[in-house]
């Protein structure tokens, strides 16, 4: 759950549409391939998932939608969760287990997870509650 899991570099190549050497910051999620396939393919879905194609990244064309967040679960190990809202990660391991301690990282100052600032920042680990009821 820890980016060294999650975060992956995606390399994409299309003649014609995507600039060569283009580089892009965009954060996406496995379920967000889907929708930019279709959108690639001139395939219109009437199935409503929780991904946003990054057709419009890929291609440089109009304003790119974001997730409001990110959310992953995870059975094993105990259980575990990883929200990612803008800069911030919050992950929650051995649940089931019984842990109650919850880590929060500024990915933008730290992508190697090394400072937990839970406690300093309570606001923004309630926001974990406020999308999933656990």
């Amino acid at each position: 759950m820890y980016e060294g899991g999650i975060r992956v570099p995606m390399i994409a190549t299309w003649p014609n549409k995507i600039k060569a050497g283009t580089i892009s910051n965009h954060i996406s999620s496995f379920c967000d391939v889907l929708p930019t396939l279709n959108n690639v393919a001139n395939v219109e879905t009437h199935f409503k998932g929780d991904g946003i194609s990054f057709y419009n990244t890929l291609t440089g064309s109009n304003t790119q939608e974001d997730h409001e967040f990110l959310y992953w679960e995870f059975l094993e190990y105990g259980g575990q969760i990883a929200v990612r809202i803008g800069k911030w990660k919050i992950l929650w391991q051995a649940i089931k287990k019984g842990n109650k301690n919850i880590e929060l990282y500024d990915l933008d100052k730290d992508k190697e997870e090394h400072n937990n600032l839970a406690e300093q920042h309570p606001e923004i680990v309630t926001k974990l509650f406020e999308i999933e009821v656990i």
